[in-house]
This record gives structure tokens, sequence and C-alpha cells, in this order.
């Protein structure tokens, strides 16, 4: 599945200088949301217009968990970032690698990077000897977002609401099937 088209993927620093290509990457997701009839997950309107958004995007490339994936025949064709867990789900009650954001490509070429970089999450959490990764998504729509996550291996753990936005919380433990 798009293994092929990820040959010579490299997964790096986030930069600052990073900033246009990943707001991009957010542009063509809300376009593609839009063009399905989701204006739920994160509305209507191009991210990089929102002088609120480009700001957390900006906020989030600074943060150390911050990754990119680049492609040679593409650029930047995902954003990863790791860290501390997002302050409206319940808190960690074990050590853990919590997925901030996960964003990936639209781009044909880029098939499978969303899962190259969960899989990079995996190896940092086995480097630090943590074996819990968390992440939150989107819940509303179709639920293909936490059918996505289900794939990966994450299993559902608890839903919430933010004034209205559905999320679900999803947790993917290491080592616990040989």
């Amino acid at each position: 599945m798009g293994r092929a088209s990820l040959e010579g993927m490299r997964i790096r620093g986030a930069e600052v200088g990073d900033l246009d290509a990943v707001l991009g990457l957010f542009d063509d997701a809300v376009a593609w949301f839009v063009s399905n009839g989701n204006t739920g997950q994160w509305g209507a309107e191009p991210w990089s217009g929102q002088e609120r958004r480009v700001a957390q995007v900006g906020d989030a490339l600074r943060l150390p968990g911050a990754r990119v994936a680049e492609l040679p025949s593409a650029g930047v064709v995902g954003l990863l970032v790791l860290g501390e867990a997002m302050p409206y789900v319940p808190p960690a009650e074990e050590p853990e690698v919590y997925v901030r954001i996960l964003i990936g490509s639209r781009d044909p070429r880029a098939r499978g990077a969303g899962r190259a970089l969960l899989a990079f999450a995996d190896a940092e959490a086995e480097r630090s000897g943590v074996k819990r990764l968390r992440v939150d998504c989107y819940a509303g729509g179709t639920g293909a977002l936490v059918r996505f996550y289900e794939s990966c291996g994450y299993e559902r753990t608890v839903g919430f609401d933010v004034d209205g936005w559905p999320g679900q919380v999803l947790e993917r433990r290491l080592g616990a099937m040989a």
C-alpha cells in the first residue's frame, strides 16, 4: 500500500522554516474535508489565512518532539508532534508518548506517510523505554479517523467533547502482543 512511493522518505526535526509547507498540508486537508462535506473537524477555511492557526502551527514546529517527513519528489509530506497530552484529555497514569499532531499529505506520492510517522513514534517510545502511546482525534463525521488509528493498532479509551467538537482518545501498548 504505497510503500514504493515512500522510498527515500526522511524524517527530521521540524524547523520554523517548515511553516508554509506544513500550513499547506493543513490547507489541503481542509479543502479535501470540505469537498467531502466534513467541516466539523477543522472548519472550512484554509489555515494559512487564519492568524490563530498560523500561530498554533508555528508554536507546534518549535516543540522538541516535532518532526517532518520529506520525500525528494514531493517535499514535506507529513508532520508528527510528540509531547505532553492535550489539556482536554485525562492525564496519564503512567509514562507515555503522546501524539499531539499527525497530518499527512493528500499527495498520492505520500500515501503511507502517516503510518510511517506513527512507526517513528513507536520507535521513540521504545527508545525511551515507554510502552504506552496515546493520541486524540476528531470522532465526528463518518468516524474514519478513529478507524484509521485503530488500523494502526490503537484502541479507543475515552471519548470527550470540547465545545461541541467530539473527540476520541486512543492508546497503543507496545510489546503487548508477540
